[in-house]
């Protein structure tokens, strides 16, 4: 068995934090009250008509993609995407930064690749006229999020890698001035 993780709990946001990062956070929540409203007046209209409103499945599944790359812009803008603790956490201050900064660059070239590429299947969603399966509406309304949600998050990523060479810069300056006094 594996000893459990001693990682820091995150922090309770306060007034501290920047705006620009309670976006996600604000999206989060109307996307996690559509979900509960779809799936509520699904359940009532089951429940009294013995039939269901056959677009909530679409949507949910369209509002629970969307939320899981919301999220994980959240959590890239907050440092807290998954990562190998193992390695991370061990070595110098200096591998330390270099894996920390190697990971953000990473996840920026991985959504940045995968916006480019979910941009095509847009682009043929609407070229094609390719409509959903469910309630028959055009399919690039849902699938144009992908691109657009994954150029977030590179967005956010490689504010996150600037961020660490700024650290790493206070620090080492930091570091100098604690050496020369």
């Amino acid at each position: 068995m594996s000893e459990p993780s001693h990682s820091p709990a995150p922090q309770a946001e306060g007034p501290e934090q920047p705006r620009a990062l309670r976006i996600e956070d604000w999206l989060t929540v109307i996307i996690m009250a559509l979900l509960a409203l779809i799936t509520f007046a699904n359940v009532l209209v089951r429940y009294f008509t013995d039939a269901s409103f056959a677009w909530t499945e679409e949507i949910s599944i369209f509002l629970m993609i969307l939320l899981a790359m919301v999220a994980g812009s959240a959590a890239v803008a907050r440092d807290q995407h998954i990562r190998i603790e193992f390695l991370t956490s061990r070595g110098t201050a200096a591998r330390k930064q270099l894996l920390a900064r190697l990971g953000s660059a990473s996840v920026a070239l991985l959504f940045a690749l995968i916006a480019a590429l979910s941009a095509r299947v847009v682009w043929d969603d609407w070229r094609y006229e390719e409509t959903s399966p469910g309630i028959g509406v055009p399919q690039w309304w849902y699938s144009m999020w992908l691109p657009i949600c994954s150029l977030a998050i590179t967005a956010r990523a490689i504010g996150l890698f600037r961020r660490q060479g700024r650290l790493a810069q206070f620090e080492a300056v930091a570091t100098d001035e604690q050496e020369s006094a």
